[in-house]
């Protein structure tokens, strides 16, 4: 099966400047992403997608291929979507090259246990979906404003019930995305057809955004599972 991984990622970030290559652990943030990658043995091929010479430098460096992203397609209105359907349509034009399954990875969501991006292929495979997305299990209590007033969203605060008497809830966490092709061009979207859901644990919620987030993220990376 040929299955290809695709990272997005543009220059232009406002809220950390750089942030794609800001340095985590001792190495760029895309590298970790890219590592991880290059060592799931289901994937056969790495892509990084980019507006930006020094992300297309690093990216190269670490061991990925790099697709060049038209400028119409790199500003900040820009959809994930769109980056993911130019690689595919850049190789097809290019080498007649199809995959049988695309793996969609952020490298701004970095923290990933080993063999995370194998299983969550594999949990795809063995149900038989058409698309799947990473998750974490969530016991939030949400509550929202409706007409004015709080409104408990997602309970009934008066019947509070126990956590475990609860139905499951799934916060999406952005970092693992698998799909077949088919998937993307019918609905321009990552996800369609039959959804699977892969849990990751809480660490994996960790989306660097802010300075904040990268420092948090210094924390637990190298810790236990998570070094690379």
């Amino acid at each position: 099966m040929e299955i290809l991984a695709i990272i997005p990622a543009r220059g232009g970030s406002k809220g950390v400047p750089g942030k794609n290559i800001a340095p985590l652990a001792g190495k760029p943030l895309l590298a970790h992403t890219v590592e991880q990658a290059l060592a799931a043995r289901l994937v056969k091929r790495v892509v990084v997608s980019t507006d930006d010479e020094a992300i297309a430098t690093v990216a190269r460096a670490y061991g990925a291929e790099v697709v060049a992203r038209p400028a119409g397609i790199s500003g900040d209105t820009a959809t994930s979507e769109s980056a993911l359907l130019h690689v595919l349509d850049t190789l097809t034009g290019r080498e007649g090259y199809a995959p049988d399954l695309v793996v969609f990875l952020q490298c701004t969501s970095p923290v990933r246990r080993p063999g995370d991006i194998d299983a969550a292929i594999q949990t795809l495979l063995d149900q038989q979906a058409d698309s799947l997305l990473s998750v974490v299990p969530s016991h939030h209590w949400l509550w929202r404003v409706v007409d004015g007033q709080p409104d408990s969203y997602n309970f009934d605060y008066r019947r509070r019930p126990r956590r475990q008497e609860r139905p499951a809830e799934y916060d999406e966490n952005g970092s693992i995305y698998v799909f077949k092709p088919h998937i993307l061009r019918q609905f321009d979207n990552r996800l369609g057809g039959r959804i699977a859901l892969y849990e990751m644990d809480g660490w994996s919620m960790i989306d660097i955004d802010t300075p904040q987030d990268l420092a948090l993220c210094e924390v637990v990376w190298g810790v236990g599972p998570y070094a690379s």
